[in-house]
């Protein structure tokens, strides 16, 4: 299976999953039909199916479109969230086989950023909507900050070579907050200086890789003493579980940078 990010509004990545072997094809979170039918129509694909993360509309926004132009493509999306043209829908442990891609999707509810959320794993590759960014999560919106701490818990139980297909362009914004949080980490300074020259070729910075995210993202890394002696700073209180200090740095980030 072959990935591939089209480019959408001002920062998402639609993400197209194709195969050498034959036309058919599949998209993560199309919040926009017309780059997807553009894509698909230049080099002849047929969609097969729509996978869906959440509710948010620059994820949901060209499924109809889409639908319109490919009525045979099924739509999969989360079971706790309310979407409109919603065909299948998924959570915890299902699979999703899509055998003309021959692949097969393991479905994770990462609630969190909203109610319902959920992520699709295959083959060491991760489809997490807006649940982790490259250096940073999701902002709370209708979820709340413990089950987003304990989503990205999960998350961190993946093999550590598994790549992040995150939905946006976030990336050297996050790791200008997470210099914040480890000012002194020679880890970071290195992910921000491929990060910076990424950019300035324009090129994405995403997929990221697991093992990366667990050594400077502070999301990831809410059981380490020095983000956890970061967050207690600016709280100004003890903080003793993951789930506190993960809402102290989500707030910290919400209140003070972005």
């Amino acid at each position: 299976m072959h990935i591939a990010g089209i480019p959408a509004f001002e920062d998402n990545y639609i993400w197209l999953l194709t195969t050498s072997s034959n036309e058919h094809c599949a998209v993560v979170d199309p919040g926009d039909e017309d780059p997807v039918i553009e894509t698909l129509e230049s080099q002849g694909l047929t969609l097969d199916a729509i996978l869906i993360t959440h509710k948010h509309g620059d994820h949901v926004g060209g499924i109809e479109g889409l639908k319109q132009r490919w009525p045979n493509a099924v739509v999969y999306a989360p079971a706790n969230e309310a979407i409109r043209l919603k065909e299948v829908a998924v959570a915890e442990g299902d699979l999703i086989e899509l055998k003309n891609l021959d692949v097969t999707f393991t479905v994770l509810d990462v609630p969190g950023h909203t109610e319902g959320h959920v992520a699709y794993v295959t083959d060491g590759s991760l489809f997490c909507g807006d649940t982790l960014f490259a250096g940073g999560c999701g902002r709370v919106f209708s979820g709340t900050f413990e089950q987003l701490s304990a989503s990205l818990l999960k998350l961190a139980k993946l093999p550590a070579e598994t790549k992040v297909y995150c939905a946006h362009e976030y990336t050297e914004a996050n790791l200008g907050f997470a210099k914040w949080v480890e000012p002194k980490s020679a880890a970071l300074a290195e992910r921000q200086q491929t990060v910076e020259d990424k950019r300035e070729a324009n090129q994405p910075t995403v997929p990221s890789v697991l093992k990366d995210e667990l050594a400077t993202n502070p999301f990831m890394r809410t059981q380490e003493s020095v983000v956890i002696a970061a967050a207690e700073k600016w709280a100004g209180e003890s903080l003793t579980s993951p789930a506190a200090v993960f809402r102290a740095l989500r707030t910290w980030k919400d209140k003070d940078y972005d």
